[in-house]
């Protein structure tokens, strides 16, 4: 195990092992939710049905959690009358979770970015050029391209 592994163990073993506690921030994409109400058992993180929108864009209906076209029925030990468990959740769907002190951060859900994999098709997105003009991936559309990406961690 390196060193990392080892952070991210440690850190999730801590908060698994957290006594209950009303209040937790969920952290998922660009979204920082603060929830004022949540239940935390050994290794789960439970929250109110009606806040899954604002953290994931997921609603739970009656054929399951539902976000878009995509719909993944839910067993009884995801959902427990107004409460929702969140990090099982993230469990059936392949989805990592990383927790410390009452701060839980979600990865990338693989079921909906499996689209992109499929399709071969990049999702779109804008950056300035060097004069400054905006330019959209989607105008090289059927044009070979080069994307270099860099980040400072």
């Amino acid at each position: 195990m390196n060193r990392r592994e080892f952070l991210i163990a440690s850190s999730a073993s801590v908060a698994f092992g957290a006594p209950a506690t009303t209040s937790a921030t969920v952290l998922f994409g660009e979204n920082t939710v603060p929830l004022d109400k949540v239940r935390t058992d050994a290794q789960d993180l439970w929250v109110l049905a009606k806040d899954l929108p604002k953290i994931n864009d997921f609603e739970v209906k009656p054929q399951g959690a539902c976000r878009a076209d995509v719909c993944i029925p839910l067993s009884k030990n995801l959902k427990n009358g107004e409460w929702f468990n969140l990090t099982g959740f993230a469990r059936k769907i392949g989805e990592t979770v990383v927790a410390d002190q009452n701060v839980w951060s979600f990865g990338e859900i693989p079921v909906l970015r499996g689209g992109f994999y499929n399709s071969r098709i990049a999702p779109d997105f804008a950056v300035p050029d060097r004069k400054g003009r905006v330019v959209h991936l989607s105008d090289f559309r059927g044009k070979k391209a080069l994307v270099v990406t860099w980040a400072s961690w």
